[in-house]
């Protein structure tokens, strides 16, 4: 089985794009369609913009799932078999897997930045991975800190969410064997602090006619395949206050290829240590693109 993988926020760095709009044909071309369906000027925030800038979420994540629908659009084949997304590169997996356009992945996304950018300014708070360790003396250290569970990455990770204060408090906290890394994000996404940002998504998503997926596709909701395009996209609306089950989504790749689109590398990383014999590509830079089929 061949599996295409479309990467999250925290995944984006400065100039990003620019060794792939000199390399690819085609590859400006798309980004500045999919530059007009989200009202940004990606170009500019993949190239020239700085850290702060790229790491506000309402630029972060329509320049991330831009970069994946790009790459795919320019780069890649359709000789895949599933797609699955993590958080925000959901809509770039639902994109691909052609329950929504392009265009309405684009639209979506940019309202879900705003919407949750608006949330995260309401209240200082951030998100941590924590690796390693005791999965249960892992979780009281964070209920302990007064977080919430927001990713259950899989290959003993999982990433916790709560004000900033709070994050503060688990990375001084000794977890035996475990270590605490804060993320280039700027709210505590999928949990309690981004419901009213579910209701600002569900009402732009009725506006939209959600088709079946041409690929099996898989929900970080429960890791399972989608049921039909319409349920996969009320799950995209819910998963902005929901924990994501990554770990559950890479069940299924148990002996499969995946390849990861950029801006690529954390989900290769999860996928070498917790889906059992699985092969797996980020492709970082354009390069990469002659290595897929090897």
């Amino acid at each position: 089985m061949k599996i295409v993988l479309c990467p999250g926020q925290g995944s984006q760095t400065v100039g990003m794009f620019t060794p792939w709009l000199e390399q690819v044909p085609g590859f400006e071309t798309k980004l500045k369609e999919l530059s007009l369906a989200s009202g940004k000027d990606l170009i500019q925030l993949g190239t020239i913009a700085d850290e702060q800038t790229i790491r506000d979420t309402a630029n972060a994540q329509p320049l991330i799932v831009a970069f994946s629908i790009a790459a795919f659009r320019t780069a890649l084949t359709d000789e895949f078999d599933a797609v699955a997304g993590h958080s925000v590169g959901e809509f770039a997996a639902a994109a691909i897997a052609g329950v929504l356009s392009d265009t309405e992945a684009m639209q979506l996304v940019a309202i879900r930045a705003d919407a949750m950018a608006h949330e995260a300014a309401q209240t200082e708070t951030s998100m941590a991975a924590v690796i390693g360790g005791d999965p249960e003396e892992v979780e009281r250290a964070i209920r302990r800190a007064g977080l919430s569970i927001a990713n259950y990455n899989g290959a003993g990770q999982v990433v916790a969410a709560g004000t900033k204060d709070q994050i503060a408090k688990l990375i001084g906290t000794s977890i035996p064997k475990a270590r605490v890394m804060e993320l280039k994000v700027a709210g505590a996404f999928h949990t309690e602090f981004m419901k009213p940002a579910v209701e600002k998504l569900r009402v732009a998503s009725q506006r939209i006619v959600a088709k079946e997926p041409t690929k099996t596709l898989w929900s970080n909701f429960d890791g399972r395949a989608a049921a039909s395009g319409e349920a996969f996209l009320d799950s995209l609306v819910e998963q902005v206050a929901r924990p994501v089950r990554w770990d559950l989504c890479m069940q299924n790749f148990s002996g499969a290829k995946t390849l990861e689109l950029p801006p690529a590398g954390a989900l290769s990383g999860l996928v070498k240590r917790g889906a059992d014999n699985a092969s797996t590509l980020a492709l970082k830079l354009p390069d990469d693109i002659l290595k897929i089929g090897n």
